[in-house]
């Protein structure tokens, strides 16, 4: 019997991080069934993983799952805080520090799966975090992959924090405007773009120390993947190649094949959001599909801000009155604001005084998690009011949602730069979670994007999206597309080394 080849991955404890790399599993073995992948991660996550898997029709036996132990207590923080969804935003730092402690039992692992000699072990895929992933793969012998989400995002964040190239404006205003390391010169960045976290990397906070510490230097890769298509970031692979100088495939969008299919209503891809997830969601999926179906064409408002991220209880307030001011139908996924329990049940406070009643016509609250895949997907929904996560951003590009951009950390305001700029499909309301936003500027925002006049910005905006959505079908179209030559080149060099 012919041995399967074994790739094993090694994402961030981080949800979109897990789904990313369990879909980039999946289309591996789609695409060449002889390849057998096991994914690594703490003892909670991979249960989570687990639970996607099995909600998932005929999963694939190929694809594996191994625990490696993980005490979030000896790190400072809170028993079983495997996640980031479990933590809170300051935490995340010592999340990432913990990662330095899989480095022995992972190296255990790969000897165990070496020795073993059933599949043999062609390569590693490893997130940024695991920056040690390179010395254990090259102690075995075998390469190692750097996965990266979207491709300009991913490369201003790190050539950011590496460079700290905004400390040499002139007066250190923030309308100042400077170059990035690997970006072209022509291509400028704004002091107000960056995190404030970043903006203080040259203070003593944890933060500021540990990408001072991590950014130094790069680890060594063979190569890297990017959940990107080539001809909707153009500019983004250039800068990969250009800052990585190493082999780059172009593997996304790393979301289920059925969402690249022409959309169909309340029908389309039912059922993915669990599938994929393996999240309790806090609206039924089915009378969600029915509200979306009761409107017109483009007209819903989908406001999301991912699984990690909220906004301060004063924006909350704001949010709320432009959204009732704009009289535009929506759906809102609340998370507890910054200060509250990120576990916490819902709070009428957070909201105005008889918000929910007075909107219960016009829109939708929802707490806990959403159908996101299936509100994309429906012909209903004509713009998404999101924090730029690039697994957010992938999923309303699919459908030719055009959004509104919201970021509130990591990479988020470079994405959102990128989608108005380079791409034209969004604007920007507000950035982070310290801005302050009146109700006046977030009504009028959602009437411009959402309004239906021929050559107006909505409408414009929605064309650029459509032809984003046409270019990244292309690349799955009859095997031949650009998806399909970049997977084909990387398994291919997997088994040739």
């Amino acid at each position: 019997m012919e041995q399967n080849k074994h790739i094993i991955m090694f994402p961030f404890m981080a949800h979109g991080h897990l789904t990313r790399f369990l879909e980039l599993a999946y289309r591996i073995v789609h695409h060449d069934p002889s390849f057998t992948i096991t994914i690594v991660n703490t003892p909670l996550n991979i249960n989570s993983l687990r639970s996607a898997i099995a909600n998932r029709p005929s999963p694939p036996s190929q694809i594996h799952l191994k625990p490696i132990p993980f005490n979030s207590t000896d790190h400072g923080l809170p028993l079983h805080s495997e996640n980031t969804n479990n933590i809170h935003p300051s935490q995340i730092p010592l999340l990432i520090k913990a990662c330095t402690s899989f480095e022995a039992p992972f190296h255990q692992f790969i000897s165990e799966v070496v020795s073993s000699e059933r599949n043999p072990l062609v390569c590693m895929v490893s997130d940024g975090f695991m920056r040690w992933a390179g010395d254990v793969a090259k102690s075995f012998g075998v390469f190692n992959y750097l996965f990266l989400s979207g491709a300009y995002g991913s490369v201003a964040a790190i050539s950011v924090a590496r460079n700290l190239p905004y400390l040499n404006m002139v007066d250190g205003g923030t309308h100042d405007e400077f170059s990035v390391p690997s970006f072209p010169e022509t291509c400028r960045f704004r002091h107000i773009e960056l995190t404030p976290r970043i903006r203080a990397l040259n203070g003593d906070d944890e933060f500021a120390k540990l990408f001072k510490q991590g950014g130094s230097s790069l680890p060594e890769y063979n190569g890297v993947l990017c959940n990107t298509v080539k001809e909707i970031e153009p500019l983004g692979f250039e800068v990969v190649q250009n800052y990585f100088k190493l082999p780059v495939w172009c593997v996304g969008p790393l979301i289920p094949i059925k969402l690249l299919i022409k959309n169909t209503g309340s029908d389309t891809s039912k059922g993915i959001t669990s599938q994929r997830s393996g999240k309790k969601l806090g609206i039924d999926p089915r009378y969600c599909m029915e509200w979306l179906d009761s409107h017109p064409t483009r007209s819903v408002l989908y406001i999301s801000f991912g699984s990690e991220n909220t906004i301060s209880k004063t924006q909350m307030m704001e949010l709320a009155k432009g959204l009732e001011e704009s009289q535009k139908p929506f759906i809102w996924v609340i998370r507890p604001p910054i200060g509250f329990d990120p576990k916490s049940d819902f709070q009428p406070e957070w909201l105005p005084s008889g918000f929910v009643d007075r909107v219960a016509k016009q829109g939708l609250v929802v707490t806990g998690w959403a159908p996101q895949l299936e509100i994309l997907c429906h012909w209903s929904t004509g713009a998404f009011l999101s924090h730029c996560g690039w697994n957010s951003v992938l999923e309303s590009l699919s459908q030719g949602v055009p959004m509104i951009g919201w970021p509130l950390g990591a990479e988020q305001g470079y994405n959102a730069k990128m989608l108005a700029e380079e791409m034209g499909i969004s604007v920007v309301l507000a950035r982070w979670a310290d801005t302050r936003i009146t109700k006046e500027e977030v009504s009028r925002v959602i009437n411009m994007v959402l309004d239906k006049s021929e050559g107006g910005k909505g409408d414009v905006m929605r064309k650029k999206a459509s032809e984003v959505r046409e270019l990244m079908r292309a690349t799955i179209e009859n095997n031949k597309g650009s998806y399909y030559n970049a997977m084909n080149d990387f398994l291919t060099r997997c088994v040739s080394i």
